[in-house]
Formats: C-alpha cells, structure tokens, sequence
C-alpha cells in the first residue's frame, strides 16, 4: 500500500510540473497557444483516467468527496432551455469565474456529441484573483435531455457533472444539476463552497438571460 501511494504521489508531481511548464500570467486570459492548450488538456486527461481507476478519494489518499445537488425553474420550452444551458459559450459572463473556452475537439458518436476543452477561469483565494485552467469532457445527450462533464484542474480537483432537463408543462422547464466533488481534505470545503456557489450564479444568470429574450 505504501509503494502505490508512493507510486500515485509521483505520478501526481509530475502531472502537476507538467501543467505548469507554461507561466501563469496575472491576467484572466493566458499566453499558450491553442495547441499548447490541447497538449495540456491531454496531459490532464491521461492523468486523471490513471489516477480515477487506481485509486478513490479515500482517507488514506488525502483526499475526500462531496455531492450537491441545485435546481432551478426557467419559464421557457425544454429545447430551447436545453440548448442555451448545454452550450458553455452562454455560461461566459454568467459563471463568476469563467473566462474563455477553447474547444480541442467536437465530434458525435452514436448520437452523444463529445467536447473536449479547457475552460480558463479567475478564482478568487484570499481576495486576491488566480487565474486556473480547467481541463474537461463535455458529453450531451440531445435524446435524454442531459449532458455530462467531467473536468480537472490543478491542485487535482476533479467535478463530476450531470445536469438534467425536466419538462414541467406549460412551456416551464426544471433544471437539476448534481454535482460531485473531489479534492484534497483541507481544500474540499473551499472546492464545494466556491463551485456551488458559481453553479448558482451561472443558474440564475441563464434563467434571466433565457426568460427576457436575449438568449
């Protein structure tokens, strides 16, 4: 147990010296290329997929999980609800931390449309703005009403996602977002407080931009 803990400590530094070869910049956007984006964005993933199978965000590892789940009521059809909230360019200006998105890869595979992309975000720590590079997989489901993201950003936070669409009649439409945190013990509370509270505003900012016509 000792070695694969070892093992997962060195894989994760090397992830982490990987991610962070490019500097930081003291703005909201960054200086890398699409490309170096993408290179970054696979370096993420392939880390990720390794450390979500080889291990779980147990005590032992350092690390804990947490689910929430938000909904909220949009007067509009469930189609046009759908395809407003599922299209992150909307969320721009209405999630508090977010950006820019820079889309790596977009193709549809027996009726599922696949996104893989990198969201650049301002987060707020301590009042002072740091600017983070999320790196995720969009995957919507035009039939089922819902899509699915799975994202991760560096200190090794991962967000699960599923966001779910419910025709209520009468041209109303619920949306129910459940979302599961992973990080690091003395970072989860900071994780969950601070993503729930951006899930909220982007909801809130959707619903308005939905409901008075400019979405």
């Amino acid at each position: 147990m000792k070695q694969l803990v070892r093992f997962l400590t060195a894989q994760l530094l090397a992830a982490a010296l990987l991610l962070t070869a490019f500097p930081g910049p003291a703005r909201a956007d960054t200086p890398e290329t699409d490309a170096q984006l993408a290179a970054e964005w696979q370096a993420a993933w392939d880390f990720y997929r390794f450390y979500e199978v080889a291990t779980a965000p147990l005590p032992y590892t350092g690390r804990s999980r947490a689910e929430r789940d938000i909904s909220i009521e949009i007067n509009a059809p469930i189609e046009h609800v759908f395809e407003v909230y599922s299209n992150f360019a909307n969320h721009i200006g209405r999630h508090s931390f977010l950006k820019r998105i820079v889309t790596h890869k977009d193709w549809t595979e027996a009726g599922t449309r696949y996104l893989n992309f990198t969201a650049i975000e301002e987060i707020p720590v301590a009042g002072v703005p740091v600017t983070s590079k999320t790196h995720g997989q969009q995957r919507i489901h035009p039939d089922g009403f819902y899509y699915e993201t799975d994202s991760w950003s560096l200190p090794n936070i991962v967000t699960h996602q599923k966001i779910v669409f419910e025709d209520l009649g009468n041209g109303r439409t619920r949306v129910t977002e459940h979302l599961l945190f992973e990080a690091g013990i003395l970072l989860i509370d900071f994780t969950v407080e601070n993503g729930v509270a951006a899930h909220q505003e982007t909801q809130a900012g959707l619903k308005e931009a939905i409901e008075s016509g400019e979405l």
